[in-house]
């Protein structure tokens, strides 16, 4: 399971981004176990929606307490962002990533224990949650991803999202971090947007309230709303559990599963 979970060449990727583990004293201490096998079950658990405790042990071999440490410590290593830069520059170089229409969106998910960048959801009865805030390029690969409370308004994440679109390599030519199109709809409609976009040379295509109707909104967006469909596939997205909100294991498996075909 370990290696159906985590195959060799998301292993290869995944080592040149991981910190070297802390060596312990001679004869002393428990065996640590595998970066492959706590990766598998930090990807099983992220997929299948258990809760820690319900990790099967015997199928991996650490514990569900073992894969979460592991899982914050990596956190606040910033690999998963590493790994999810790594993976796209793997897309990049083989000229999978279409720069020419790029779109921005976002979908709120419930904060059971509420935590860092959590809010009252103004569309969920005020519930406590947070808001994934997302870029994708035209077939639906997520490029850059943010995390907020979910009563920030999703025009505030438009400049922080562009501006965390990692420098990516190119088939040809030098690395690339700039769209040539960015699709949102009417959340965005700000004229100091559409400013910095154009100072940026990005040209923006951004829905006008009362001007333009709902169902020209999704000719070229209904990617990034597939995308969303995506992450939900992760069950642990579903709810946040974590209290910490640094997490871009989802985006990076969606891009691996485009590199693994």
């Amino acid at each position: 399971m370990v290696e159906w979970l985590v195959p060799d060449e998301l292993w290869g990727l995944f080592r040149r981004v991981v910190p070297e583990a802390p060596s312990r004293r001679q004869g002393g201490g428990r065996r640590r176990h595998g970066d492959r096998e706590v990766l598998a079950a930090i990807v099983f658990v992220a997929t299948s929606g258990c809760t820690w405790q319900q990790l099967p042990s015997a199928s991996f071999g650490p514990s569900g307490a073992t894969a979460h440490r592991r899982f914050a410590e990596w956190s606040r290593a910033r690999v998963w962002a590493g790994l999810h830069r790594l993976v796209l520059d793997e897309l990049g170089a083989r000229g999978e990533l279409d720069w020419s229409r790029c779109a921005i969106d976002s979908v709120n998910v419930r904060a059971l224990k509420r935590g860092s960048l959590t809010g009252p959801n103004p569309v969920d009865r005020g519930k406590y949650g947070s808001k994934i805030h997302l870029i994708t390029e035209r077939t639906g690969l997520p490029l850059s991803v943010g995390i907020s409370a979910a009563d920030l308004h999703d025009s505030q994440a438009l400049i922080p999202l562009v501006q965390g679109i990692p420098p990516i390599r190119s088939r040809r030519g030098p690395r690339r971090r700039r769209p040539a199109k960015l699709h949102g709809d009417k959340g965005y409609d700000y004229n100091h947007l559409r400013r910095w976009l154009r100072g940026r040379r990005i040209t923006h295509r951004i829905a006008r309230k009362g001007v333009e109707t709902s169902q020209r909104l999704g000719r070229h967006r209904w990617t990034i709303e597939r995308t969303m469909a995506w992450l939900a596939g992760c069950r642990r997205l579903h709810r946040r559990y974590e209290r910490k909100a640094d997490h871009f294991l989802a985006c990076t498996l969606i891009c691996y599963h485009r590199l693994a075909k």
